[in-house]
C-alpha cells in the first residue's frame, strides 16, 4: 500500500507490514487453511515492494551513492532468490511439507535483505540525495507499486528499462486473475 512520506520512509512501513504477516503466519499451526491466505498478502506485498525498488531504488543509488552498482546488484540478487521462493510458495499446498519449509526459508531471506537495506543502504542513501529527491522517489515507488505485477515472475527483467515497460503489463494481468479468484481479498 501507498504511506507517503519520502522512499525510505515508504519502504520502512512496508518492512514492518510485511514483519507483521510474517507474525500472523507464525502464530497460526501448520496446515492451517488461513497460512496460505496470509501467504499470499504477504506475496502480493513483497512482489509489488520488490518491483518498485527495482524500478526506482536501485536506480537512484546506482546513479547518487558510490559503490551503488554493487549495492544494487547485491539486492537485486537477494530479490531473484525471494521471487523464486515465492513462486515455489505458490505452486505449493499448505499441507506439503515443503511449503513450511520454503515459507521458513523465505522469511530467513526478506529478513536478512530487510536489515540489509535498513543497515546499509537506506543511510547511504539518505546521505547521498536531497529531501526533495527522497520525496519524489517515494512518489515514484508508490505509483510503481500501484501497478506492479502481484504474483512472482523469476523470469521477468529485474533492471531498466525492460522492467518498467514489462511490469505494468504483468501487473494489470495479475490484478485480474486476483479479482476473478478472489485472492488477497482476506
Amino acid at each position: 500500500m501507498g504511506h507517503g512520506g519520502n522512499v525510505i520512509d515508504e519502504l520502512l512501513v512496508d518492512h514492518r507490514e510485511v514483519e507483521e504477516m510474517f507474525d500472523r503466519f507464525n502464530a497460526l499451526p501448520p496446515g492451517h487453511p488461513g497460512r496460505k491466505d496470509i501467504a499470499d498478502e504477504f506475496t502480493i506485498e513483497l512482489v509489488r515492494h520488490s518491483v518498485a525498488e527495482e524500478m526506482h531504488l536501485y536506480p537512484a543509488v546506482r546513479e547518487h551513492v558510490a559503490g551503488g552498482d554493487q549495492l544494487a546488484d547485491r539486492e537485486i540478487a537477494d530479490h531473484a532468490r525471494v521471487e523464486e521462493l515465492l513462486k515455489k510458495l505458490e505452486d505449493l499446498d499448505i499441507h506439503q511439507p515443503e511449503f513450511d519449509a520454503t515459507a521458513a526459508q523465505l522469511m530467513t531471506e526478506v529478513s536478512a535483505h530487510v536489515a540489509d537495506e535498513e543497515e546499509n543502504l537506506f543511510p547511504a542513501l539518505a546521505a547521498a540525495c536531497t529531501g526533495p529527491e527522497l520525496a519524489e522517489l517515494g512518489d515514484k515507488v508508490r505509483s510503481a507499486k500501484d501497478k506492479a505485477p502481484t504474483r512472482p515472475h523469476p523470469s521477468a527483467p529485474d533492471t531498466p528499462p525492460m522492467n518498467k515497460i514489462l511490469a505494468p503489463g504483468a501487473g494489470l494481468v495479475d490484478r485480474a486473475r486476483d479479482l476473478l479468484s478472489g485472492r488477497g481479498r482476506h
